[in-house]
């Protein structure tokens, strides 16, 4: 089951007119925000998105923009920096995704 982290917030963005359809963000995305649809990816859900990053920094269109290190990816990291895991509330067992 994937999880949303809050309803409306994600700042990604996508230029559909800059897709070239490589797939790469398909490939990249942990949450599975994208899918592949009439040779351009699309966004499936964007609330899914934890603002890693990875598709905007592997688009070679610049088609995708996303503020990284805000929402889970921020918890992630804090998580990291800290030595402990990861929370930011929105799993199940109030962990991170």
């Amino acid at each position: 089951m994937k999880h949303t982290y809050l309803k409306d917030v994600a700042t990604l963005s996508y230029a559909t007119e800059k897709c070239i359809g490589c797939g790469k963000c398909i490939e990249v995305c942990p949450h599975g925000v994208f899918h592949m649809d009439g040779g351009k990816a699309q966004i499936v859900q964007k609330d899914l998105c934890m603002e890693c990053g990875a598709c905007a920094l592997n688009c070679p269109a610049k088609a995708l923009d996303v503020s990284a290190g805000v929402g889970c990816a921020a918890a992630v990291i804090m998580g990291w920096f800290r030595g402990k895991e990861p929370v930011c509330g929105c799993g199940e067992d109030g962990g991170c995704c």
